[in-house]
């Protein structure tokens, strides 16, 4: 089984609108609603490539009863902590040319729940992969992913790891089965600018030497590069199309490198897979359908 973790999810509430004008009222194109947090799209994109999973974290209210029934409907194992008080976000993007973006404070999560959780954690074993992704909302520890890790080391989980910076560096001493940081991010970690992709080969070494196992680094157009745990450097470009969509791309690829990798027990495989999916939410409105993915990862063929 593949688990997630999406400590504060939420309901994107996407607007199109034809202009936007601040101080009057607005009326939509049209909407659309997701069920959003990094790690529920890591799940959403895992289910529509057929892949069992099952989403953990903390939920509130009416809006996180929905989250819940949404996914449950879609098909996705879901096995949230109930909060006491408090609302699931709902997160408001609105669309206009460029895109702005009001997003929610969340719930509080308590003591008890972060115990909660930890007791779902403990249930995993060494056929499990678990994925943790996305910032740590104010009323977590911010310290949550390295104790997390810490109290699965030694049980031969995979997990693979979504974060930026210090949560991300703080983890590696636990050797998670896969980072995705982009090239930006990459830079920031070491206080420089990675311009070339041998500089990017580079210090995602350094990221190995310091307990990484696999280190995919996205590059948005220019592709992506993968440093496998063996030390093989895999470079591959992305297929042709338009970004639309920047949201849930990195987690796509997440999900996509993941499922090519427990599909085929290959890196290469998994890296067109990761291309595929990533690419196909990029170009897509919402997360990539199973036939888009297909289309896309078609194209990754002759791109390695």
């Amino acid at each position: 089984m593949i688990y997630t973790v999406t400590f504060n999810p939420a309901l994107d509430y996407v607007v199109f609108l034809d202009e936007l004008k601040t101080g009057d009222i607005n009326r939509s194109v049209r909407e659309s609603i997701f069920y959003g947090g990094k790690g529920i799209n890591v799940s959403t994109v895992l289910n529509t490539l057929g892949f069992e999973t099952t989403a953990l974290g903390f939920t509130a209210g009416f809006t996180g009863k929905a989250i819940e029934e949404g996914l449950s409907e879609m098909g996705i194992h879901t096995d949230f902590i109930h909060l006491p008080e408090g609302n699931s976000r709902i997160n408001v993007k609105v669309k206009h040319g460029e895109e702005t973006e009001i997003n929610g404070q969340g719930p509080v999560i308590t003591p008890e729940a972060i115990e909660a959780l930890f007791a779902r954690l403990d249930r995993l074993t060494d056929k499990d992969v678990l994925v943790l992704a996305g910032s740590i909302p104010n009323t977590l520890p911010s310290d949550i992913y390295e104790r997390i890790l810490a109290r699965l080391d030694g049980k031969g989980i995979r997990i693979a790891v979504d974060a930026t910076k210090d949560l991300l560096l703080n983890v590696l001493k636990y050797h998670p089965f896969l980072i995705k940081p982009n090239n930006h991010e990459l830079g920031e970690m070491f206080s420089t600018v990675c311009e070339t992709t041998e500089e990017i080969a580079h210090y995602a070494r350094e990221l190995q030497k310091m307990g990484a196992g696999n280190v995919l680094i996205s590059m948005a157009g220019d592709g992506a590069i993968l440093i496998t745990e063996d030390g093989e450097c895999m470079q591959i470009g992305t297929p042709e199309g338009k970004v639309v969509n920047s949201v849930g791309a990195g987690d796509s690829m997440v999900a996509g490198f993941l499922a090519g990798y427990e599909k085929y027990g290959s890196y290469r495989e998994a890296l067109k897979s990761g291309t595929a999916a990533g690419s196909a939410t990029a170009f897509s409105e919402g997360l990539t359908t199973l036939e888009f993915y297909q289309t896309m990862l078609a194209q990754t063929e002759h791109l390695s």
